[in-house]
């Protein structure tokens, strides 16, 4: 049996709290929600030194992180949406669109069940890279849903723009090692088979060379559902993918540059030290980090380093 847990790791957790979530005898699957937000809307000046740590926990303690960035998704809101100043209201709502579609299979029928435990057998190729991105389609407005129509292979497509991707990362930039699509409403094995086709033929999108096939698909019947008087529009069909891509080294290069001009200063840890941590778990922290920035990157070159041999 296993149980799943998701953890919205919203401030720094200690590394004890996972331990006891994953020390019993039912093996549990940790999946973990982790906001990023350290770029321009930042709401905490110590918010480098947060991620840093939180993210040092997350790679032992649990077993799949789906990375959200309020800056990607206030982005989103304001291009997709035309809302012009989003709220906290508007981004969560749109949060709340993915995470339900992660849990989508737990609750309705389809053709093709994602079982939540499968997003870490088909996504984790090794266990310290399991930091996924993710992005939804359609986002639409409700001005503008009535004048559109999204088929299976618009709102695919649309998933593997950079522009839909929830953190601050442009997936171009690395490559794939595997992705989950899971499809919502009225849609049919026949169109999924044929928009993933099409999507292995774009050169924009690469798969690392050891993991050729890359894509697991999931089919429910249920369409997503809305807030009454929302922003987003009710659709008949709607994809959330799930994707592990080396990219995703952006977003810890760049808590690493802001974690690296505050601590060299050793600006406002004595407030962390006096909580009862020791000077040196930040060291670790961060070098866990640049460690894990080297492991995406080694990933990435497998590939190439076989074909220079092979030359």
């Amino acid at each position: 049996m296993m149980e799943m847990i998701i953890k919205n790791n919203w401030a720094y957790a200690r590394p004890s709290s996972f331990i006891q979530s994953s020390s019993s005898h039912t093996r549990k699957m940790l999946l973990t929600i982790l906001p990023v937000d350290i770029t321009q809307i930042s709401t905490a000046v110590v918010e480098p030194y947060n991620s840093v740590l939180s993210t040092h926990s997350l790679i032992e303690h649990t077993d799949v992180v789906v990375l959200l960035d309020n800056e990607a998704i206030y982005d989103i809101c304001k291009r997709s949406l035309d809302i012009e100043r989003p709220t906290y209201t508007n981004l969560n709502r749109l949060i709340s669109q993915v995470i339900s579609s992660l849990t989508t299979s737990l609750r309705f029928d389809g053709a093709i069940n994602v079982d939540i435990t499968e997003f870490q057998t088909n996504l984790v190729p090794y266990p310290r890279i399991h930091f996924m991105l993710s992005s939804y389609a359609p986002i639409i407005s409700v001005e503008k849903a009535y004048h559109e129509q999204h088929s299976v292979p618009e709102i695919t497509n649309s998933v593997f723009e950079p522009s839909s991707v929830m953190a601050k990362c442009d997936p171009r930039h690395g490559k794939y090692m595997a992705c989950c699509l899971m499809y919502r409403g009225d849609v049919v094995p026949k169109d999924v088979n044929a928009a993933v086709h099409s999507i292995k033929t774009k050169r924009a999108v690469q798969f690392v060379d050891w993991c050729p096939t890359g894509f697991k698909c999931g089919i429910n019947y249920q369409p997503p559902t809305v807030v009454p008087g929302g922003d987003l529009a009710k659709v008949q069909r709607a994809v959330c993918m799930i994707s592990n891509n080396t990219a995703v080294a952006e977003v810890f290069s760049r808590i690493d540059r802001k974690f690296d001009l505050m601590y060299a200063k050793r600006a406002f840890v004595h407030w962390y030290v006096g909580e009862g941590m020791e000077e040196g778990e930040f060291s670790e922290a961060r070098e866990d980090l640049a460690a894990l920035e080297k492991d995406y990157e080694e990933v990435g070159a497998d590939g190439e380093e076989d074909d220079e041999e092979e030359y």
